[in-house]
């Protein structure tokens, strides 16, 4: 009788909490045809209640909400204190204005040096009187190891600045800025590529006419390939009416980069050495002297960076630095997929063990996740909101980051009422994060979009989803 009552009471709690739930079909038909949903909206607390739920169990590719489950990840394991260190050491000695022995920079994977600390670090070398390095100059790469680039990544999207690589060599974003201005119609366009760096950007580039009937014309695209120690070559077209287009390239060999602005920096400011300039890629135990160090800003500064701006190479350099701390191992996309999925598990009691984490970006297409399982790393950060400070990192509706001029929520009532991560890469548009009520208290929601198609013909490509979006989630707010 006893477990009859028990069950009827399970029975009419489940019952009567769909029957209080939003409805999410009616708000289906904004969306283009072929659009797959997930949705998952539930109040915060011990015991949360679900307010609207729609194939929350499906596996989608999450793109930047990724990041909330590397930032939580990285605070459990890291800590808010942790900090790159870039440091310059010796296995020799300095006698006479001159370092007998190699210099050796050992790099961290910095997501934020800069050729200004690099530079500063280099002075320091002068201030300890030296001039001449009687060994090599070593950059030593070995906290990474195995490939700069997930997998899953695009490979038409290598050359994009979003897209650089996390390597254990970074500096200035490992990303550089070109332009491309069109000339007469028939005749080349020019290219002008940065200065004072070491790559090469030419190219061949076509002017044709504004909406050119030519289907040669209409088919060619301006496009980029790449070679050997980052080198650029810029091929297609542009069309006559076009203004000067900026370009942002991504850094393709991180390492060779590095060592170029290095060798310059130090002829700069004049130190010599007589040997020559390789990378080691294998930890050693040898007993050196540090003779200059930088450090970046404190984990919680970054994270917040990377979560309002969507700063993909913050992301995955932490992704790939947790494979490295909680194995003590090089590290790499496995063991960083390997790590966070323990970390959450022992220390926040998630379980991720069915979903595929193959960066910490968000940007490999292999990434798959629910709405079921983001929701618990939302649950956990709201729970443990005082001592992690992920919530105040989220963009905020109307007012910053990602979220600043999301058409959908930039207007009251949801400015300043929406902090959530963004997550988009092509067909995707997805968001996960908080609404904060009238009372002050949070919600927590899981949009995961996927398939989406907009008929240009109705709008602007993002008009539907921008539209599902306000009309949705405005009941929420109140």
């Amino acid at each position: 009788m006893i477990k009859f009552k028990v069950i009827i009471f399970f029975l009419f709690s489940f019952f009567s909490g769909l029957l209080n739930a939003q409805s999410v079909e009616p708000y289906l038909s904004s969306l283009p045809k072929g659009s797959d949903l997930s949705i998952l909206v539930q109040s915060v607390g011990t015991k949360p209640k679900t307010i609207a739920k729609y194939k929350s169990d499906q596996f989608k590719q999450p793109a930047s909400t990724q990041k909330l489950i590397t930032a939580l990840a990285a605070q459990l394991e890291l800590g808010s204190d942790f900090r790159f260190i870039t440091r310059i050491q010796t296995n020799g000695s300095i006698s006479k204005k001159q370092l007998n022995g190699d210099l050796i920079i050992q790099l961290s994977g910095d997501p934020t040096f800069t050729r200004a600390q690099l530079k500063n670090m280099i002075a320091t070398l002068r201030q300890k009187g030296i001039e001449k390095i009687v060994g090599n100059i070593i950059l030593d790469t070995s906290i990474f190891t195995s490939h700069d680039k997930a997998q899953g990544w695009s490979w038409n999207n290598l050359t994009a600045c979003y897209n650089a690589s996390p390597s254990a060599a970074i500096i200035d974003d490992n990303c550089f800025y070109a332009t491309v201005t069109p000339g007469k119609v028939g005749e080349k366009a020019s290219i002008s590529g940065p200065t004072n760096i070491p790559v090469v950007v030419i190219g061949s580039v076509k002017t044709i006419a504004k909406n050119s009937k030519d289907i040669n014309d209409r088919y060619c695209e301006l496009d980029v390939t790449y070679s050997y120690k980052n080198r650029y070559y810029l091929s297609g077209c542009i069309d006559a009416g076009s203004d000067k287009i900026p370009l942002k390239f991504a850094v393709v060999d991180g390492v060779e980069y590095f060592s170029t602005i290095l060798k310059n920096e130090l002829k700069l400011q004049k130190i010599t050495y007589t040997g020559s300039s390789i990378e080691i890629n294998q930890r050693t135990n040898s007993k050196l002297t540090l003779l200059a160090s930088n450090q970046s800003a404190p984990l919680s500064d970054l994270l917040t960076v990377m979560l309002k701006k969507s700063k993909n190479l913050y992301a995955d350099v932490i992704f790939r630095t947790l494979g490295a701390h909680y194995y003590n191992v090089q590290g790499t996309w496995r063991n960083g997929g390997d790590a966070v999925k323990q970390i959450l598990r022992k220390k926040a009691g998630i379980d991720l063990e069915n979903l595929v984490i193959a960066d910490g970006s968000g940007l490999s297409r292999l990434n798959l996740v629910s709405a079921d399982k983001l929701m618990e790393v939302l649950q956990y950060i709201a729970a443990h909101d005082e001592q992690l400070r992920i919530i105040e990192k989220l963009p905020i509706a109307g007012v910053d980051g990602t979220l600043q001029n999301r058409k959908s929520f930039n207007q009251a009532p949801f400015k300043d009422s929406i902090r959530a991560k963004t997550g988009y890469i092509q067909g995707c548009y997805n968001l996960a994060g908080f609404i904060q009520k009238s009372d002050g208290k949070y919600m927590a929601f899981v949009q995961l979009l996927s398939g989406y198609h907009a008929d240009n013909q109705s709008g602007s490509k993002n008009s539907a989803i921008m539209r599902f979006e306000s009309e949705f989630y405005k009941k929420f707010i109140n």
